[in-house]
């Protein structure tokens, strides 16, 4: 079970969030608009990946994906949901540091600030998005998912966010370029490090018996890494930047990124412990050019939805436009969006399963050469999911309540 999602605003991030913070009569400040469309495509393509796994989990793909067995609808499908946590965990640590440097008025302290959300964010992660994701009270599994890595990599963030921006920068480069050296390193399950080498950097149980079960998805340190470096990337939207310096820094970032890959992933050389290969077709050797780990996530990974990030938040500084528009909708209101998408999937799949039955042994789902049934129904449920965010973006720009922030 994977999930894509979480949610610089999820914490209340940003300028907005920063306003939110000030006296009720203060005027609040206005929201970077390109941050919020960046988060509102990922989202979409989210929703994309999270209806595949209702409809799809009957066919479950491998880590990396296995291209022989893997049709290239569902190859490509996935490898969009790939963007979407590396965007916002980097888009966390962006907005973390915007919030510390309000556009107007002195630095404030974050430290407090993101230990609650990232508090807050392991609590969700264990009870509500847990059921949300499985509809069973009390849970028999819990699965630490994307939401308990950001959670866990903010806590990390607000222990050193005090440091030198350099030395983070440091810190922030050597994990997510230096990781994969540690991929081929484990430990038994009887081991005193097992435990904290999976919650670092190996996917795999925490409680493997019992009455409640805890399994570890997203290993933590390299979205620690990438937590630091979007930190030390805030200041490129500081108010003393100007749009088209911050365009240009990053599509210089985005091609670096993509450069780099192409030189590391080209030739095999680090970054990626699934070496590439030509393929019987043009489609298969794409396919495994592209076939990047995940959990946790190679550096070949980071450099692809990384840099393409980069260069879509360049795209975005001046997209001012129906388009533009409806996808800061919902990048406005995150986590709303995020509970609310997984409750909806949930109880159209418990309808569905009443109604058609388990078709697919204890499942219900669609056949293989039914794909588009996936495409289908995830644009059929983007309105459903629109004017809800819409509602509440308006409402959390106009309420007064503290709580409304958090999601």
């Amino acid at each position: 079970m994977s999930s894509t999602a979480s949610l610089s605003s999820t914490v209340g991030f940003g300028p907005a969030a920063a306003a939110g913070s000030m006296p009720l009569a203060a005027v609040r400040a206005p929201r970077i608009v390109s941050i919020d469309i960046l988060r509102g495509l990922v989202m979409l393509v989210m929703l994309l990946d999270h209806v595949r796994e209702t409809l799809y989990l009957h066919l479950q793909v491998t880590d990396p994906m296995t291209i022989a067995t893997t049709p290239a609808a569902l190859f490509f499908s996935r490898f969009a949901a790939h963007f979407c946590a590396p965007a916002f965990v980097f888009l966390t640590g962006l907005s973390a540091w915007l919030y510390a440097n309000p556009p107007a008025g002195t630095p404030r302290p974050v430290k407090s600030f993101l230990m609650k959300r990232g508090f807050l964010l392991l609590f969700l992660e264990a009870t509500v998005i847990t059921f949300a994701w499985s509809g069973d009270l009390p849970p028999r599994v819990i699965y630490l998912q994307v939401i308990w890595a950001i959670g866990l990599a903010m806590i990390v963030l607000a222990l050193m966010s005090g440091l030198p921006r350099k030395l983070l920068a440091a810190i922030g480069f050597v994990i997510v370029f230096g990781h994969n050296a540690l991929a081929g390193l484990s430990f038994a399950p009887d081991s005193p490090l097992y435990l904290p080498w999976t919650l670092l950097l190996h996917r795999g149980p925490v409680i493997a018996e019992g009455a409640l079960q805890i399994k570890l998805t997203y290993p933590v340190l390299p979205w620690i890494g990438v937590i630091l470096l979007g930190w030390v990337a805030g200041p490129l939207y500081a108010h003393t930047v100007g749009a088209a310096r911050r365009i240009k820094l990053l599509l210089a970032l985005g091609l670096a990124c993509l450069g780099l890959l192409l030189v590391l992933r080209g030739f095999n050389i680090y970054g990626e412990n699934a070496p590439w290969e030509y393929g019987a077709t043009t489609v298969h050797t794409v396919m495994s050019f592209l076939n990047f780990t995940k959990y946790p996530p190679s550096l070949d990974f980071l450099l692809t939805t990384l840099g393409t990030a980069f260069l879509l938040l360049a795209a975005f500084e001046r997209a001012d436009n129906r388009v533009g528009r409806f996808l800061a909708t919902f990048g406005g209101a995150p986590m709303f969006y995020y509970i609310g998408h997984l409750l909806l999937l949930l109880v159209l799949y418990k309808i569905l399963l009443a109604v058609f039955g388990p078709n697919q042994g204890t499942r219900f789902g669609v056949n293989p050469d039914q794909f588009w049934v996936v495409w289908v129904s995830t644009v059929a449920l983007i309105p459903v999911l629109y004017f809800p965010c819409r509602a509440f973006a308006r409402y959390k720009r106009t309420s007064k309540r503290a709580w409304v922030r958090y999601f």
